[in-house]
């Protein structure tokens, strides 16, 4: 197959990949605050992808990560090739949309690092992955910050309970109304996790381009991406926030924990701070890990709240089995390219058989912005109406 066209094939998967990223991810930033009624579905996803659009062009450093660091570059280029890219693509689409259809926050970051590794290891020999870089930049990450995010969140939804406790007069309800004051801070924390996000996730689109460019000669080995690469792949993965991805989105709304303000707020800031400092230090670490940690570290925060550890159980396995089983597919994908261009094509047209396949299957039970919000909000408000209520009746005795 002609190089110049293989290339530009891969770069089309990429920009998928980059959508799929989107809506997969958009749980991470607007599942709470959409449960608390911070803000509505809808203004939440555009909110989120302008915010993602704008993050994307904030750092590179992650990008570098995948294009120079994760996969070695020898004296002749790198060692793997663009059909090796395209397996390797094919193997975190086909995870993020199998997970997505389930229903779960899995790791589209890990399902990348799968995919490319497992194509890697089969088209160049395991010395084509630097191993060191691997553990310091995405394992060890992948471990730690979830549980650090947790341990913050939890912290923080104490601190912010104990704060607000002295404002719950018996005959009013200000705790409610004080503590309801924490949606609007979910509007800015939220915020803040949409544009964190755009800084650590497009940024491994970007680098999957820039790395199948080098390796075609496009471009010169230790180079970033280029201007085109950074704005295509920010409106690829707003675009895909923008579609929502709502099954994601009541799994983390409130399949993980009852959801409040304050919690929120808490879990928020927390995936925020850790997504920031992590792409400040180039590590490509799973913001829907983070997010989940969060979650949960609020949920065991807020006293009488109750964490669903089986549906906590269900996403750790998730997260268990993205990159090995992301990159056996790649291997898989990329054993079969070695066919040539019967092999490419054979990968091409099962990828997007098993696309739409899922897809279709996924309208048997459609899930969009009507129903996939949580009830939480709406149980709250029925007890703020039954106390005024008891109120009023008890000013007319």
């Amino acid at each position: 197959m002609d190089l110049t066209f293989m290339v530009v094939l891969v770069i089309a998967l990429a920009f998928f990949f980059d959508f799929t990223n989107g809506f997969h991810d958009t749980a991470n930033a607007m599942a709470t605050p959409i449960a608390t009624g911070a803000i509505k579905p809808k203004p939440a996803v555009a909110l989120a992808a302008v915010l993602n659009l704008v993050g994307a062009f904030l750092s590179t450093e992650v990008a570098k990560t995948i294009s120079g660091g994760l996969i070695h570059e020898g004296s002749g280029g790198v060692q793997i090739t663009p059909a090796m890219i395209f397996a390797g693509l094919l193997g975190a689409v086909l995870w993020n949309m199998l997970t997505w259809l389930l229903g779960l926050p899995s790791s589209s970051s890990h399902a990348l690092f799968g995919g490319l590794i497992g194509a890697a290891i089969v088209g160049a020999g395991f010395g084509s992955v630097d191993y060191s870089v691997l553990m310091s930049k995405v394992i060890m990450p992948a471990v730690l910050a979830p549980l650090i995010a947790g341990v913050v969140a939890l912290l923080a939804t104490r601190l912010a309970y104990a704060l607000t406790r002295r404002h719950d007069p018996e005959s009013g309800g200000k705790l409610r109304q004080w503590r309801g004051g924490f949606r609007y801070g979910q509007i800015f924390s939220s915020s803040l996790v949409a544009l964190a996000h755009g800084t650590n996730d497009a940024q491994k689109t970007m680098g999957v381009i820039t790395l199948v460019l080098i390796s075609g000669n496009f471009q010169h080995a230790g180079t970033g991406p280029e201007l085109w690469v950074i704005v295509a792949c920010a409106l690829a993965i707003a675009l895909g926030t923008y579609a929502g991805g709502w099954r994601i989105i009541r799994t983390m709304g409130s399949g993980l924990t009852d959801v409040k303000p304050a919690q929120g707020f808490s879990a928020e800031t927390s995936t925020a701070a850790a997504i920031l400092a992590s792409s400040n230090l180039g590590f490509a670490l799973s913001t829907t890990q983070v997010a989940s940690g969060s979650v949960i570290g609020s949920g065991l925060g807020r006293r009488g709240a109750v964490v669903r550890w089986r549906t906590a159980g269900r996403v750790a396995l998730g997260w268990l089995l993205t990159l090995p089983a992301a990159a056996v597919v790649g291997a898989v994908a990329a054993w079969a390219a070695h066919l040539g261009t019967i092999g490419v094509i054979l990968d091409a047209v099962a990828g997007a058989v098993l696309v739409a396949a899922m897809f279709m299957w996924s309208r048997r039970s459609h899930v969009d912005h009507q129903n996939a919000v949580s009830e939480v909000d709406a149980a709250g408000e029925v007890v703020l109406i039954k106390r005024k209520k008891k109120l009023a009746a008890a000013k007319g005795k």
